[in-house]
């Protein structure tokens, strides 16, 4: 069979494409077979539930429903005539709108077109401040390709570059890992009259090398910031620290602390805060972590809620599970709300410990509180049933999901898909992978790697052979090929 090629955008799947023999299961989507087996009813519950196109549609007031249903038609409408070459005198406020809808969406395909369609229009005037809006949003998305044919296009506009289009662009490259296309874009920018980098440039470059854990590519950053008189602003700090803190290179971390508090001018806040807790606290240095909690409050600086979120993770992570809840009093004494984070972490914590009565307890509070379940928090419960041997459990996990407008991501299919695999469950698995499609999430190594094991276990040759011939290469979102298995 030839390679097929899943493309980040949109999924094509071949219609030919059979991992699973033919059952009454399978034959549901085409003979209109009825199953009354509840563990299909509820995955047919929640293929049918949401819309993928409908990204971030939640159950809000009717005006809010309304005037959402009615921006969706409005792009969907200017995106089917951007297909053509004859709309050339539209109405610019519903190009402009469109276009802005689809980028504060991150619909990058969808913007991308009406961005043509603007461009075609006998008013438009090229501006800078577009294209800076639109290679935000292809960094946001994981496009850098795009992003650099974007900037060709804004060339051939006749627009010079500003600090922020090329800042733009850096974010772009370093956001997809693209590090030494980041540099280039950065040295381009010197050659540039009045585009020199500024320290908001260099702190994203910072932060793409922290993000990749390229440490080493970082004292490059800060010798070019030292040559060109460039002192760093809170935010470079905050950065510095996060990325050393991660890292686990404390000494670093906290000579960059020490810095910035002799600075006078870039002083600690809240996110220096949180980036020195937890570094601490992932790593299970406890101590450590509730001795700089107490320095932090003698230098002025109040915890949020994420700090809290933080204190009560580390905890878990060693154990501690008494503390755990006394944090959780003090956040309400204090009147902070426990938010949807908060009580995913719980519900984590004792999943992974096995204590599925306490998660239990934990996801009732949540829901008593009035607060919506996350991917996260049904991919924690999925991952604690399956461990305990309680598929029905599963079950009734995806029927939940089922009947909400939660917005699924590829973690939890692969937990769901792992938690049916183990039960030896074929059928079920195929169709969540099946599902994925209908809920716009994409495959990833685990998701295949996850399938193969279990066909392989069944002793399904073919089912294996098929999988790896199709999926063999998939399409990550920065546009790079990446080889599953040979």
């Amino acid at each position: 069979m030839e390679s097929h090629l899943l493309d980040a955008a949109k999924l094509s799947w071949s219609s030919g494409l059979s991992l699973a023999p033919t059952t009454c299961l399978t034959k549901c989507r085409n003979g209109h077979v009825h199953n009354p087996n509840p563990q299909i009813h509820c995955l047919l519950v929640l293929n049918r539930s949401s819309n993928p196109s409908s990204k971030g549609l939640q159950k809000n007031s009717h005006k809010d429903l309304s005037r959402i249903l009615r921006t969706d038609a409005a792009i969907r409408n200017i995106e089917r005539k951007a297909n053509s070459k004859k709309y050339n005198r539209l109405w610019p406020k519903a190009v402009l709108e469109a276009l802005d809808e689809a980028i504060t969406n991150n619909f990058w395909e969808t913007a991308l077109k009406i961005f043509g369609l603007l461009r075609m229009q006998q008013w438009y005037e090229p501006r800078r401040q577009t294209y800076t809006k639109l290679l935000v949003m292809l960094g946001r998305c994981k496009q850098p390709k795009q992003a650099s044919l974007l900037f060709e296009v804004m060339s051939s506009d006749g627009l010079q570059p500003t600090i922020d289009v090329y800042t733009a662009l850096v974010s772009a490259y370093g956001q997809s890992g693209l590090l030494e296309e980041a540099f280039s874009a950065v040295d381009d920018m010197k050659s540039v009259s009045d585009c020199k980098p500024d320290v908001y440039t260099y702190s994203v470059l910072i932060n793409c090398c922290v993000k990749y854990r390229r440490l080493d590519l970082i004292q490059r950053v800060l010798d070019e910031m030292l040559f060109f008189g460039i002192e760093y602003s809170t935010v470079t700090f905050n950065t510095l620290i996060n990325g050393y803190g991660k890292a686990e290179m404390f000494e670093q971390m906290e000579n960059l602390l020490a810095d910035m508090i002799e600075s006078g001018s870039s002083l600690p806040d809240v996110f220096t805060l949180n980036s020195v807790i937890g570094a601490y606290g992932d790593s299970g240095q406890i101590d450590k972590m509730e001795k700089w909690y107490d320095e932090f409050q003698l230098m002025g600086i109040s915890p949020d809620v994420k700090t809290f979120n933080l204190l009560i993770k580390s905890y878990g992570k060693a154990g501690m599970y008494d503390k755990m809840s006394s944090i959780m009093e003090f956040m309400e004494k204090r009147f902070f709300s426990p938010n949807v984070v908060t009580f995913n972490i719980f519900i984590e914590v004792f999943g992974k410990a096995g204590d599925i009565s306490v998660m239990d307890e934990y996801f009732r509070k949540m829901k008593h509180r009035g607060l919506k379940p996350s991917s996260i928090t049904y991919c924690s419960l999925v991952y604690a049933y399956s461990k305990a041997g309680l598929i029905e459990k599963v079950d009734s996990v995806l029927r939940q999901v089922g009947n909400s407008d939660v917005l699924l991501d590829t973690t939890f299919f692969n937990c769901a898909i792992s938690a049916y695999g183990r039960a030896g469950n074929v059928e079920m698995m195929h169709e969540l992978f099946l599902a994925m499609k209908e809920r716009n999430c994409y495959p990833d190594n685990i998701t295949f790697a996850t399938m193969i094991q279990v066909y392989k276990a069944q002793g399904m040759t073919e089912a294996v052979q098929a999988l790896e011939s199709k999926m063999t290469t998939i399409k990550d979102y920065s546009g790079n090929l990446r080889c599953l298995s040979n």
